[in-house]
């Protein structure tokens, strides 16, 4: 099929597919064309017999700093006619719960051709990867990070909750709510010491770690790697996975309508959405937790 490539890049080689984030200049931030393009991407990849495995990373200095919130850019349902609006959507609008519901669907039915998906996925993650990027690279199969790479959801501060919600199966109940009720981050070296990712690697060898475990995939059958995946997402299933990816984004709708998060919204007409961003930030410090030792911090918030 002929794919478009106007947010991501897409490139098959010795077994493995690339799929690349491709808008450096905005941090990789997500928006439903890009999610677009990325699914039809996986399903391309799921049905070619010579690919093993997919490889998803970003271009430039992040993997993906979030959900692209600029205004009115995610406003037009995907294959809806040009400048006609089916349900409202961003953090601007005032659409219903059940119009904030569908559209948080839209975005989640993208996302997950990742875990539906028969090939096995490797997120290759350096930089930043928060909010949104954490909701794709979680529902990879495996997750490799640089050891300096930032990886945390500083949007539940005062946006909502998560849309997606893989974190629990991957680090547990206490860090997951470690980082998603303080909206901290942690290092790639910190998220593998948890379990979040796989693990993490020095930033100069990421790509080369990745690249080898692709190699080791593309010895293997694809069904059998199908086979293999896929017995374990079921069981990921019948402990209410699948299911929890659902609720997550019902919850997230019911968190847009905390008053927390309303006043941010306010905020962010009034002053514009940085400005808005820097005030919420501003009284976590470095916004860290610290896996190992204690959280001594500075009169800044900073981590000692």
């Amino acid at each position: 099929m002929a794919l478009s490539q106007e947010h991501i890049s897409y490139e098959t080689e010795d077994g493995r597919a690339r799929i690349t984030l491709n808008r450096p200049e905005k941090r990789n931030a997500l928006s439903i064309a890009l999610l677009k393009e990325m699914h039809d991407a996986l399903w391309e990849a799921d049905n070619d017999k010579d690919v093993h495995c997919v490889i998803l990373r970003g271009a430039g200095k992040s993997f993906s700093a979030g959900y692209d919130l600029t205004p009115g850019y995610n406003a037009t349902a995907a294959g809806a006619d040009e400048g006609k609006t089916y349900r409202n959507g961003g953090i601007y609008a005032n659409p219903t719960i059940d119009d904030d519901i569908w559209r948080l669907e839209q975005g989640q039915r993208l996302r997950m051709a990742l875990f539906d998906m028969h090939k096995p996925s490797i997120a290759q993650v350096h930089g930043y990867c928060l909010a949104g990027g954490t909701d794709i690279a979680l529902l990879c199969d495996m997750v490799i990070a640089a050891d300096d790479a930032t990886i945390g959801f500083p949007p539940a501060r005062d946006l909502g909750s998560l849309p997606n919600q893989m974190w629990l199966y991957n680090c547990g109940p206490q860090w997951a709510k470690r980082l998603l009720l303080t909206g901290d981050t942690v290092t790639g070296e910190e998220a593998a010491l948890i379990g979040l990712v796989l693990k993490s690697v020095p930033a100069d060898l990421l790509e080369a770690e990745v690249e080898g475990l692709a190699t080791r995939m593309s010895k293997i059958d694809p069904d059998l790697l199908a086979a293999n995946k896929r017995i374990v997402n079921l069981g990921i299933e019948l402990m209410g996975g699948r299911t929890l990816q659902r609720i997550a984004a019902e919850n997230d709708a019911r968190g847009h309508l905390a008053p927390g998060t309303l006043a941010f919204r306010k905020n962010a007409q009034e002053k514009g959405l940085k400005a808005a961003l820097k005030e919420r930030d501003g009284d976590f410090g470095d916004g860290r937790a610290r896996v190992r030792g204690p959280e001594t911090r500075d009169e800044n918030g900073k981590l000692i």
